[in-house]
Order: structure tokens, then sequence, then C-alpha cells
């Protein structure tokens, strides 16, 4: 995949450029819970969430999915979201699900 944001994280047109990633998050009982989130890069606010205590690819599919409620079929046609190239994000499915909301 090219590197189409190449590092300009500084976007001034809202809902048009996203970045997203999971977060591991340690839990008293020593397990870890996983949080994938997507921020939107101009307002910096976090557009999208979801918690999970595993990591299967419905987490990230699931993210997706609550963007596309936050977005209200309004994604601009320009719209990109920016990983870090790991196996959720290069995964199939997932290039699916974000080529065709």
């Amino acid at each position: 995949m090219p590197n189409r944001l190449n590092r300009e994280f500084r976007k001034s047109d809202p809902g048009k450029v996203f970045v997203t990633d999971i977060t591991y998050l340690p839990i008293a009982s020593g397990e870890n819970v996983y949080l994938s989130c997507v921020k939107d890069v101009a307002t910096r606010e976090i557009v999208a969430y979801k918690l999970s205590t595993d990591l299967r690819m419905d987490l990230v599919f699931q993210t997706i999915k609550k963007l596309e409620e936050h977005l209200q079929g309004n994604r601009h046609p320009q719209t990109t979201i920016h990983s870090d190239q790991g196996f959720y994000y290069t995964h199939p499915g997932y290039q699916r699900l974000v080529d065709n909301p």
C-alpha cells in the first residue's frame, strides 16, 4: 500500500483523513483488553472505538462500522484511513470493508 499520508498529520478538512490503531491495555487480572480506535486527524477527535477481550478481525470490522455510523453516510470522496499496515489492516476483508462502505 502506498503511504498517501506521508506523516503529514496536520489536515484541515474534518472527516477526510483518519488514523487507526489497536492499543493493548493491561487490566488488574493481568490480562489485556484491546482498544481499537479511529481518530479524525483534523479535529483530533476519537470518532469510533471498540473495546474487546480478544484480537479477532471482528474488532477492526466493528470499529469501521462505528466510523460509518458516525459519518452517517457522509463520507468524504477522498477519505483516507491511515494505519500501521499490520496484519489487521492489510487483511483482505478489512481492505474490502474500507474500500466499499
